[in-house]
């Protein structure tokens, strides 16, 4: 682990800009990102080679095959989403406190969210924690790092070279990249399949399995009427 911390404002915001949509933009930004990396230096020499690897190959790539990978691999897989607390809450009522929590710390520090940006995304993370001095910008990181120690390994089982990105987090947290144990993702039909219509309301779990059922239905009555059964 690293004893002191490494002033990383330029490294941070390269980081959160990686794990960005790879715009057009982004893609005519990447000379000065990779010599934003090198001038600040602020991670090891063989994390900046992989690093700036991974930008010239953003910039030199087809657009169309740069921008579907960048969104099959974090907008359909959850094991490598991006945004934290869905790998703590997922879609639990918790999320929601949680994040007007998080928001407050940014607005604390005179921070405001671009319009759609939600505040527990890796990328605006890593923005807020450029804006704080070394010290409480690690510990801060320190606190997400077995979230993004759980996404790292999740793109590593995935060959992915976005798992330099991670893994250069981690450094900065004043953690070791080191992969974890991660259950399997679902395939992707059977996590985003529909429940089955009825599904709840089938006959498995009645006496006679698969075998037809009888219906009681009950006649609504008035106040003159009996209360028969038809």
């Amino acid at each position: 682990m690293f004893n002191a911390p490494t002033p990383a404002v330029y490294t941070l915001r390269v980081l959160a800009a990686l794990l960005r949509y790879p715009d057009a933009a982004f893609r005519a930004a990447v000379p000065e990102l990779q010599q934003a990396l090198r001038v600040e230096a602020a991670l090891p020499a063989g994390r900046l080679d992989e690093l700036c690897a991974l930008l010239q190959r953003l910039q030199r790539d087809d657009p169309f095959t740069v921008e579907a990978e960048f969104v099959d691999l974090f907008d359909r897989g959850r094991g490598t989403a991006l945004h934290l607390f869905e790998h703590i809450h997922g879609d639990s009522r918790d999320r929601g406190p949680a994040m007007v929590d998080l928001q407050q710390t940014y607005e604390r520090a005179g921070l405001q969210l671009s319009p759609g940006e939600l505040p527990d995304h890796l990328s605006v993370v890593l923005e807020y924690a450029s804006t704080q001095p070394p010290r409480e910008a690690r510990d801060f990181l320190a606190e997400t790092a077995h979230i993004v120690r759980a996404i790292f390994s999740a793109l590593q089982r995935r060959e992915s070279a976005y798992a330099s990105v991670l893994a250069a987090v981690l450094e900065l947290a004043g953690e070791r990249a080191k992969a974890v144990e991660i259950p399997p993702e679902p395939e992707l039909d059977e996590a985003w399949a529909e429940p089955e219509a009825f599904g709840g309301c089938s006959s498995a779990g009645q006496s006679r399995p698969e075998q037809p059922q009888p219906i009681h239905i009950v006649r609504k009555h008035g106040p003159h009427q009996s209360g028969a059964q038809a």
